[in-house]
């Protein structure tokens, strides 16, 4: 929890974006997600929604398939157990952290912001909502 009068009773937590990046030599990008960390309720989640038609409209030959598959191992690594594969055991935060590392494939994150929430779930769908769709 924050401190009183810093909050009140929401915690602190911090957002990434995924951007989708068709074509790394122009630096376009499409937002296709959000991932959302709450330490102190040690919560690690993603939402994704890809445009095909903007990301078509910045590559026509962009492999849409392949791209939702890199976004759903993201939600995937999130979610935990069998399905995050050698993340599994990790912590929310450890996941977290490789999740927003800098990286040069299609799919990258975008920087890490912070903010206040008590709930960090609905947070994850907010922004979704406001940066993504």
């Amino acid at each position: 929890m924050t401190r009183a009068g810093q909050g009140g009773d929401r915690d602190v937590f911090e957002y990434a974006l995924l951007r989708v990046v068709p074509r790394i030599e122009r630096g376009e990008c499409v937002n296709a997600g959000v991932l959302v960390y709450c330490r102190a309720q040690g919560y690690v989640g993603a939402r994704t929604h890809l445009d095909e038609a903007r990301l078509l409209a910045l590559d026509p030959a962009a492999d849409v398939a392949g791209v939702r598959a890199a976004l759903a191992a993201v939600e995937h690594v999130c979610a935990g157990g069998t399905a995050a594969g050698q993340a599994a055991g990790d912590d929310a935060g450890r996941r977290f952290r490789w999740l927003v590392a800098p990286r040069s494939t299609i799919v990258q994150p975008g920087p890490v912001h912070t903010g206040l929430t008590a709930d960090p779930e609905a947070e994850t769908e907010r922004l979704l909502d406001l940066l993504v769709r």
